[in-house]
């Protein structure tokens, strides 16, 4: 089913991408696609160059009397976020991508897509294979490991690439135009706890948070989505004042950078109280979907018998861990004063497992101000600190200054009116973009990121809008065809 695509426009991007989703590339498992794209530059007789960390640079001289304009830097990054329905027996390691056209959008069924970034990659493909198109000095940027840690950015060597100008094609909304973004920080979580044997007369239940649609925990965060490990806790919470709940294990989320759509615990229930536990859960389930019923419809909280365990959280360490993820901050938890609708900061709580008396806890905090990303460190440290709790910031990032008075950014103001007859939209983004990062190695750089409408990236649910893709390459295009002079 995927081959259909192949009929799509512009044929150039969409045979690339259709490439693109027959070669398995998660997070931190690139090797066929860094392979891949080696060969790919080589057969097309161009400079390529793999680095240490295993970013892709493929270089291609101006087409003639296009000498004298500023070299372009086309970037983006070549690993996915491997997410699926729990229903799916996927395998992003060796398994294709099964991509299909429904309606105005290309979609997977049950898997992330790949349009992010995909897209980008196929399109940075296409101008290097193209003999057709107008363009002075380019170099292909393809970086490894973004959503994971933006490892490709973090470790990119100065000297490697000759550049002016960086167009990141990493954004996901069509006609904006993005000159900033947030900077970020992991924190990442331990607690200790003590367990004890399982009590008699106490049924064994798989409680379950499902339904709802995630998303990315920057772009999606202003939305006000549920978050599954503070939905199971919520009712953890009064389901042990209510019935003496008990906890074995759990298990919440599974990306940093994703809302988590499904957490799932391991309780135990007096055997006497099972009905009217799940009653409880009917009614949680009434009143939590009844508050996020306008963004997330399909909330789902439910209980299953299962095996009985021989060990569960003893009461001090049950308390504990949940009052911690209770009262752990999630969410947006400040506006931007400067550029409205933009986040300025905010924090995901993304993953919770226990497992060798250590529950784990892992947090992203984003802000595009530097003090205040601080400042919610400190809270966080301080809520940990309360609870006897450990974290330790990782990973951290900075974020991308805009620059109003960019070349580039007047270039595609101009063109982009000249050629739709509208003016784009300027934007800053509450992700984080590897412009930060690469900007601090190649501080010269003058830089701007722009891409085709996707939306719900991270998440099965991941679809790129048909008809911005062609705006989108005609714009490249264009933009490239007018690049500033040096």
């Amino acid at each position: 089913m995927s081959k259909e695509i192949l009929n799509l426009e512009p044929k150039g991007i969409w045979k690339n991408f259709y490439e693109l989703t027959q070669i398995p590339r998660p997070s931190k498992k690139e090797e066929k696609i860094i392979a891949y794209l080696k060969k790919f530059g080589e057969n097309l007789g161009l400079e390529t160059i793999v680095d240490e960390i295993g970013n892709v640079i493929i270089k291609k001289p101006a087409t003639p009397g296009m000498e004298d304009r500023k070299g372009i830097i086309l970037q983006g990054h070549i690993d996915m976020v491997p997410q699926a329905n729990s229903d799916s027996n996927h395998n992003f390691e060796t398994d294709p991508i099964d991509a299909y056209i429904d309606g105005e959008w290309v979609t997977a069924r049950g898997t992330t897509l790949g349009a992010d970034n995909g897209m980008g990659v196929a399109a940075t493909m296409a101008v290097l294979e193209s003999n057709d198109l107008v363009h002075g000095p380019i170099e292909a940027l393809f970086t490894v490991d973004e959503e994971t840690g933006m490892t490709g950015a973090f470790n990119l060597k100065p000297g490697l690439l000759d550049g002016d100008i960086l167009m990141n094609l990493d954004s996901e909304d069509e006609g904006e135009l993005y000159v900033g973004c947030a900077g970020g920080v992991d924190g990442n979580i331990k607690l200790k706890y003590n367990t004890t044997n399982a009590p008699q007369n106490y049924t064994t239940l798989n409680l379950v948070v499902k339904g709802l649609k995630g998303g990315h925990s920057g772009v999606d965060i202003n939305l006000g989505r549920g978050n599954s490990n503070k939905i199971l806790f919520r009712v953890i919470k009064e389901a042990t004042n209510k019935f003496d709940l008990k906890i074995s294990n759990v298990f919440g989320g599974s990306l940093r950078n994703a809302i988590p759509r499904e957490s799932f615990a391991t309780v135990l229930i007096p055997n006497n109280k099972v009905d009217d536990f799940n009653k409880f859960l009917n009614e949680k389930q009434q009143i939590i979907g009844n508050e996020i019923k306008t963004v997330d419809p399909e909330l789902k909280i439910e209980a299953e018998k299962t095996d009985s365990v021989d060990t569960i959280l003893d009461n001090e360490s049950q308390n504990n861990l949940t009052n911690l993820i209770y009262s752990i901050p999630n969410g947006v938890m400040r506006m931007s004063n400067d550029m409205e609708g933009l986040v300025e900061t905010s924090t995901n709580l993304a993953i919770i497992t226990t497992e060798n008396n250590i529950a784990n806890i892992a947090c992203l905090l984003r802000s595009s101000v530097d003090s205040a990303k601080d400042d919610l460190k400190e809270m966080m440290h301080s809520v940990c600190k309360l609870a006897g709790a450990e974290i330790k910031f990782e990973g951290e990032y900075p974020g991308w200054k805009p620059n109003m008075d960019s070349p580039i950014l007047a270039t595609m103001l101009e063109g982009y009116n000249k050629q739709f007859g509208i003016k784009p939209k300027i934007m800053a983004i509450h992700a984080g973009l590897e412009c930060g990062l690469l900007g601090g190695v190649y501080p010269n750089w003058d830089m701007i990121s722009f891409g085709p409408t996707i939306r719900y990236p991270h998440s099965p649910d991941e679809k790129v809008n048909i008809e911005t893709v062609k705006k989108f390459w005609d714009f490249l295009v264009e933009t490239l065809k007018n690049a500033p002079k040096k």
